[in-house]
């Protein structure tokens, strides 16, 4: 189906988009703190009336205990993620930001893995991959972290910070400042990945998903505003003008929260989860050429082998779920009378695709 494949290309131009425009901002001056504020803000605002307008008749009643634990799956998972997320991007680039994404699925296989929600099994092929997968993503993560190699610089046509670093951060390009960087968006990926593990779990109490999106958009709004308040008072730092700021903000906020929420639904239910995850590395290639391209920024080797090893990890550990699936799938469609034939049937899947 064209549709799919254009509409997963579509989306992850809106992700390189995002880690432009994002970086394009903090470039520009823009704090990291008040942006993530006016993004969740922007978002709410799209998404609130929507919400109400389709789910607010139909919507479950909301316990306290619930409310409790979307308050703080949306204060880890979305406020601190995004805010560590823009303090990693000032102390490095746009590309890792993209290459570091196709991370997440390894995260989030690791701490499923950890919470006894998904097994390893050595003994199989499936397991093999999934292991490999993990072992390639710290190799990866290493890479971008501590080799740099030779620099590659495209010509620059239009620079839309209008210049390449932030005064305010002199320390941007040093040794230990990029190493810092690289850990913290490991680290905003975390929060995130445990934010999609408890989702799920989440969403078995309240069943609702435009209303919860909708809720979570407006806690993390208040949460982030908290955050911006207390660690900047300058005035000037609040006023969006018409410039890259308020064009970071407004795409940030309505493009990538509200048309990509739609998107991915829709490619999720016409091909499913993994077609979506396995058109992750695109972000990481459009957002290389574009950041050299519109940003000016230097791209380096170690970017693009880390980049390589991390899509590895991602596609191993993904036909590992993918074989996996299979065999489950088989196991759930024989009768509950079939169960010895079952079993059988399981074992010789498992040693022919497994």
């Amino acid at each position: 189906m064209k549709k799919a494949y254009l509409t997963v290309i579509l989306i992850q131009a809106i992700y390189a988009g995002m880690n432009l425009l994002s970086k394009a901002a903090f470039d520009g001056g823009m704090n990291n703190f008040i942006f993530v504020f006016y993004r969740q803000a922007a978002a709410t605002a799209c998404i609130v009336p929507v919400a109400v307008f389709l789910e607010w008749k139909t919507a479950p009643p909301l316990p306290f205990i619930t409310f409790c634990k979307i308050f703080l799956l949306s204060f880890s998972g979305i406020t601190l993620s995004l805010d560590i997320y823009g303090i990693a991007l000032i102390y490095t680039s746009a590309t890792l930001a993209a290459a570091t994404t196709n991370c997440l699925p390894v995260i989030t296989f690791f701490l499923t893995l950890l919470l006894g929600m998904e097994t390893l099994k050595l003994r199989t092929k499936a397991g093999i991959a999934k292991l490999i997968g993990i072992i390639v993503c710290i190799t990866g993560v290493a890479c971008l972290a501590f080799y740099k190699g030779p620099h590659f610089n495209l010509l620059s046509l239009l620079h839309l910070s209008g210049h390449h670093h932030n005064s305010q951060h002199p320390h941007h390009s040093s040794g230990k400042s990029w190493i810092k960087g690289v850990f913290l968006m490991l680290l905003s990926n975390f929060f995130w990945g445990t934010f999609l593990v408890f989702q799920v779990h989440l969403m078995k109490s309240y069943p609702s998903k435009l209303l919860l999106t909708a809720l979570q958009c407006f806690l993390s709004t208040v949460q982030s505003f908290a955050i911006a308040i207390a660690l900047e008072r300058n005035p000037s730092q609040w006023q969006l003008g018409w410039n890259v700021r308020l064009l970071s903000v407004a795409y940030c906020g309505i493009v990538v929260t509200a048309v990509t929420y739609y998107l991915q639904a829709w490619v999720i239910e016409k091909k499913g989860p993994v077609f979506l995850a396995m058109s992750t590395p695109l972000a990481l290639i459009i957002t290389i050429l574009c950041s050299a391209i519109f940003l000016g920024q230097v791209i380096t080797l170690g970017s693009i082998l880390g980049g390589a090893f991390l899509i590895l990890a991602l596609y191993s550990v993904l036909w590992g779920k993918s074989r996996e699936e299979e065999i489950n799938n088989i196991v759930e469609n024989c009768l509950p009378a079939d169960k010895k034939e079952c079993s059988e049937l399981k074992e010789i899947v498992t040693k022919s695709i497994a």
